[in-house]
């Protein structure tokens, strides 16, 4: 009688674990993606604070160079404006300010949750009760995709509004160009007026 018991159980554990594998694997399907839209998103910023940085190097080079007229001067405070909104929002996406979900349960597979045991066998033991529990495993990783979603959806939402502030930045400064440009050249091109 307990033989079978036994292997009721064993089939039991078996039988979980195959559910556990067959819903964990779409979550981890999941994560992996979210985890790469925080890389590109991550990419993308530096890769615009690059470039917003090379636009401002070149135009405080020459600003002095910039005879202000109206015109000129509200395009200037407009990029000025611009660009430090477009800053503050490339930051905002590279170090987010997700509010923390509290969990009552630390998480072993995120340095967060690891920086938290005292020693490796607190920590190893913990690993092992998550693990060998497939409703905690599964919560365990449902968890952590829904807190990806979340930081990603933040992100995002920064990456729109600093390419915003980005664009109105580079079109001032362009046009600020162009009019130096018709500026000193008005005269050669149109002489008598």
């Amino acid at each position: 009688m307990e033989i079978n018991q036994d292997m009721d159980k064993e089939n039991y554990s078996l039988e979980s674990s195959k559910l556990v594998t067959s819903n964990v694997a779409p979550i981890f399907h999941v994560l992996s993606n979210e985890q790469q839209i925080l890389q590109r998103t991550d990419q993308k910023a530096f890769t615009m604070l690059s470039i917003l940085g090379v636009f401002m190097v070149f135009f405080i080079v020459h600003f002095l160079k910039i005879q202000l007229d109206w015109f000129k001067f509200i395009l200037v405070i407009i990029y000025f404006i611009s660009a430090f909104l477009a800053i503050v929002n490339l930051v905002l996406v590279i170090v987010p300010r997700v509010r923390k979900i509290e969990s009552q349960e630390l998480n072993p597979t995120y340095f967060g949750g690891i920086s938290q045991f005292e020693n490796q066998e607190q920590y190893s033991s913990h690993f092992r009760e998550v693990f060998t529990n497939d409703d905690k495993t599964f919560t365990l990783f449902a968890n952590q995709v829904f807190a990806l979603g979340k930081i990603n959806a933040y992100k995002n939402h920064a990456i729109k509004r600093s390419i915003l502030f980005f664009a109105i930045a580079i079109i001032s400064e362009l046009i600020i160009i162009i009019a130096m440009a018709w500026g000193r050249a008005g005269p050669y091109l149109f002489p008598g007026g």
